[in-house]
């Protein structure tokens, strides 16, 4: 598992726990953590192997996963446990990631510094021998994976554009039950 997913010990613990419960059901785990002091929120990230995923979709899990985590009690403190899709300008946290969302932007930040800086934004250029592939201002660049600290994607139009595709091709969008756009073709002031 990478430290991407699961970047604290706590977060690594609750994604063995998880892991199985979310893939019986179908689904991927994109990303897990414990996040807040007093109050704790148990977030979780997942999706369907070929797209997104639907609100339907996020109780199913929350409710087999409230199951498990009661049984196993990971979690001394009480928490709330929400289950949610990546979103659009969604974290990339395994190695696929960065193949299946080639062409499009991103931030990525690592560990150490390379070349001078732990920041690189630009397109990212897939995958090739374990390293990810950015094409920043300077050139392409290979990181290892291991290096990487955060990577996530920027929200574009042509991001927008690819979500709206795939929402629509899997099903999650239906275009029945939503208005048509109108569009103005260009009023003249006088």
């Amino acid at each position: 598992m990478s430290d991407l997913v699961a970047k604290a010990a706590i977060d690594r613990r609750l994604a063995e726990i998880i892991q199985p419960v979310i893939e019986g059901m179908g689904f991927e785990l994109v990303r897990v953590r414990l996040m807040g002091g007093e109050y704790k929120t148990l977030q979780i990230m997942a999706q369907r192997p070929d797209s997104g995923i639907d609100v339907d979709e996020c109780a199913q899990i929350s409710t087999a996963l409230s199951a498990v985590l009661d049984v196993e009690d990971p979690i001394a403190d009480n928490y709330t446990l929400e289950v949610s899709s990546p979103g659009i300008d969604r974290p990339l946290t395994r190695l696929k990631d960065f193949d299946d969302w080639q062409g499009h932007e991103a931030k990525v930040e690592t560990t150490e510094m390379i070349d001078g800086q732990r920041r690189f934004k630009g397109v990212l250029a897939g995958v090739e021998d374990g390293e990810v592939l950015i094409n920043v201002p300077q050139g392409t660049v290979g990181l290892k994976f291991d290096w990487l600290s955060d990577a996530k994607l920027v929200l574009t139009d042509e991001l927008i554009k690819e979500m709206l595709r795939q929402r629509k091709a899997s099903g999650i969008v239906d275009e029945s039950q939503f208005d048509e756009i109108e569009t103005d073709a260009g009023s003249e002031e006088d």
